[in-house]
């Protein structure tokens, strides 16, 4: 099997997808919409994708591109915990507080920023598309007073000197991740936390109180909502859906019944998916 991942390798993409699926044929793709097309076109059988962070919330592109462009499923999800690390060229091992530029992606510069602005706070920061992109880079000029903010298996790859450990804003910091191009997934080399739904609901517009209409559909059911969030819909401005994820441990009628009388109000429902949660420890 074939399964498609936000590249290149060594990034934290590749982390999860490498654990999830350590038999199958990983294939790198630059951005994440090049990610999930190939698994609409049948590139590959499955994708991976980030859908959010701890310190950053949701990946924007991810969620808008399922939302508005795709209606490719989520069969399952990983949970990685993230560890960032500053590095530089072997050459710049000693004289690494000289640095002027510092490159990663756009999420893990923001994960950083305590630390950059303590011990960095002139130097220029560049977005990558990947933060082993970034390691790739510094690699490929390591004469250049530039450094990166990566994993260690990118500094493992590159041949780069991790100068500063762990660097992130909070210690628990974690990323999730989508499985996408089938209903259902199994992941059997990860453990199973617990079975999850994600939608997207759009109401009428200029409905008084329409969330709160929406969310009393599962309120009165006590079905548990672990994450509400609102992105716009991109047609006029000051419209939005809702994105929404429950616990799955109701019945499943239990649950529909809620979906339904949310359309009964005039709302839309898309279901991105009903899936499991794996967390991946030790890494």
């Amino acid at each position: 099997m074939k399964v498609g991942y936000l590249g290149p390798e060594s990034s934290f993409t590749h982390t999860a997808t490498r654990t999830a699926f350590p038999e199958d044929t990983l294939v790198p793709f630059h951005s994440i919409p090049a990610c999930i097309k190939a698994v609409e076109f049948n590139e590959v059988d499955l994708g991976v994708v980030p859908i959010e962070n701890t310190l950053e919330g949701s990946v924007n592109t991810t969620v808008d591109y399922l939302f508005h462009q795709s209606s490719i499923p989520v069969g399952a999800e990983i949970v990685l915990p993230i560890f960032q690390q500053l590095m530089v060229s072997k050459e710049n091992k000693e004289n690494w507080k000289e640095i002027r530029r510092i490159l990663s992606h756009p999420q893990a510069l923001a994960q950083s920023q305590e630390f950059i602005n303590c011990h960095f706070p002139d130097a220029d920061l560049e977005q990558t598309p990947s933060t082993a992109y970034a390691a790739s880079f510094v690699a490929e000029h390591p004469t250049q007073k530039i450094a990166a903010i990566a994993p260690k298996l990118s500094a493992e790859k590159y041949d780069l000197a991790i100068v500063q450990e762990n660097i992130q804003d909070v210690a628990i910091n974690r990323t999730r991740f989508w499985v996408i191009g089938s209903d259902q997934v199994e992941l059997p080399h990860i453990p199973v936390e617990r079975q999850k739904m994600t939608l997207a609901v759009t109401m009428p517009n200029n409905m008084p109180g329409a969330l709160h209409k929406a969310l009393s559909a599962f309120s009165w059911r006590e079905i548990d909502l672990s994450k509400i969030e609102s992105r716009p819909l991109k047609t006029t401005l000051g419209e939005y859906f809702f994105l929404i994820d429950l616990v799955a441990d109701k019945s499943p009628e239990l649950i529909q019944f809620a979906l339904q009388e949310i359309q009964q109000m005039g709302g839309e429902v898309k279901v991105f998916g009903n899936y499991k949660v794996h967390p991946i420890h030790g890494i």
